[in-house]
């Protein structure tokens, strides 16, 4: 199989290597930049696989390979569809998972291939929870690919009643905490670990003309020294 890949993070990168060392598919481009699509039509691949690549694909390129366009999405769909699905999954307490689905004209919207739930915990960060979402993408490829291979996919379509979708400006809508606004607490937390993203300065507030960068450190008893807290209360 003649393939062209779409990439530019960890999990495309680490798709990417795994495709290539398949015996039988041929890997003949690595694309990271839209300026570059032109070679898909130029190549003519039986598929164009996706993973990390942040541009919109033009129809008229994703019309050319016979197979169709796989997208390895690091969300849920139809529940995270968009940018940064690691985000809204804690901010909204969505399902956090991975797709793999076919791309079409709308941006996360074609028929599901395959799709896996990833746990999460109150215990998550934006990071935490990206990190395995990223490894959960990688997992799901190399599961689904020979179903694919072989063309024995069975996709389906997304139910647009369950469909939530973000952009990156309500991303950095997100980032700006106001120091007037009314929060709960679990709102706050949410909010506040969904942004923690080191080394990645997210969730800010400006207080008295001052910026202030936020993120939150969070620890479950379970992973503290039990020992040691009991000795300390011991000494009050």
């Amino acid at each position: 199989m003649d393939v062209v890949f779409l990439g530019a993070n960890n999990a495309g990168f680490e798709i990417y290597e795994w495709l290539c060392a398949r015996d039988g598919v041929r890997v003949h481009a690595l694309l990271t930049r839209p300026d570059q699509l032109s070679l898909v039509r130029e190549l003519a691949p039986d598929l164009v696989v996706a993973c990390g690549f942040e541009h919109v694909v033009p129809p008229e390129i994703l019309a050319v390979p016979d197979e169709g366009c796989l997208n390895v999405h690091p969300g849920l769909l139809p529940e995270t569809r968009g940018y940064n699905p690691n985000v809204w999954s804690i901010v909204e307490n969505r399902p956090a998972g991975v797709t793999i689905h076919y791309m079409t004209e709308a941006v996360d919207e074609g028929d599901i291939v395959a799709r896996r739930t990833v746990e999460t915990s109150f215990a998550d960060t934006g990071r935490t929870l990206y990190e395995r979402l990223e490894a959960a993408c990688v997992d799901l490829f190399s599961d689904t690919w020979p179903a694919i291979e072989a063309g024995e996919v069975d996709a389906s379509a997304q139910d647009d009643g369950e469909a939530a979708w973000h952009t990156k400006a309500e991303f950095s809508e997100l980032c700006e905490l106001d120091p007037e606004a009314e929060y709960t607490v679990r709102e706050l937390l949410d909010r506040l670990r969904a942004l923690t993203f080191p080394p990645f300065d997210n969730a800010y507030v400006d207080v008295d003309g001052e910026r202030y960068y936020l993120e939150l450190s969070i620890t479950p008893e379970s992973e503290t020294d039990d020992a040691e807290g009991a000795g300390l209360l011991d000494a009050y």
